[in-house]
């Protein structure tokens, strides 16, 4: 009995750790982009109770997605420069006056 008590603590415990996720706040803004460009695409927390998914390049994002350039504080910097995220809508350029069919 006690054997499965230590392993299923062990247990819980592994994918409490698993389960955490890189803090930017945590890191210098140099260790940060590192982060994303190992990975290329990774959830990394921002906050205290926020998070985004930032990627390396716009080859990351999913078909019909954009990329825009993405920014979160660090231990060293209110703004740092990680790389992109990734959202649905489209550019605001698209929907102006060069929109996709060209010259209103």
């Amino acid at each position: 009995m006690m054997r499965f008590v230590v392993t299923l603590s062990f247990l819980l415990f592994a994918n409490a750790a698993l389960a955490q996720r890189p803090n930017t706040l945590s890191m210098t803004c140099a260790q940060a982009r590192g982060v994303v460009a190992s990975h290329g695409a990774v959830v990394m927390s921002t906050g205290r109770h926020t998070y985004e998914r930032f990627v390396a390049s716009p080859g990351y994002c999913l078909f019909g997605e954009y990329a825009y350039t993405a920014w979160a504080p660090t231990r060293d910097s209110r703004s740092c420069r990680l790389g992109y995220r990734c959202d649905t809508a489209p550019p605001l350029w698209e929907d102006g006056l060069f929109g996709r069919h060209g010259i209103r």
